[in-house]
């Protein structure tokens, strides 16, 4: 997950079928979710509020509204 901007209320995904926001962002969520259940990865939140993502690869991602920054 990376962060974007759009003009509109809609994205595209790799078929060029449009997705709303809402829709990629629920979609992300669930992912993220299965690699949390499946052991794979373990999420938190900061102090700032923010959620933290830790893949058991090492990768490390804060979370927001919009997007995602790699911070390790």
């Amino acid at each position: 997950m990376a962060s974007s901007s759009t003009t509109g209320a809609n994205g595209q995904v790799a078929n060029g079928a449009a997705v709303s926001l809402e829709d990629a962002k629920a979609l992300v969520l669930a992912v993220i979710g299965t690699l949390v259940e499946d052991g794979k990865a373990e999420w938190s939140r900061t102090t700032t509020g923010e959620f933290e993502l830790r893949l058991i690869s090492g990768e490390v991602f804060l979370l927001d509204e919009v997007g995602a920054t790699r911070v390790a």
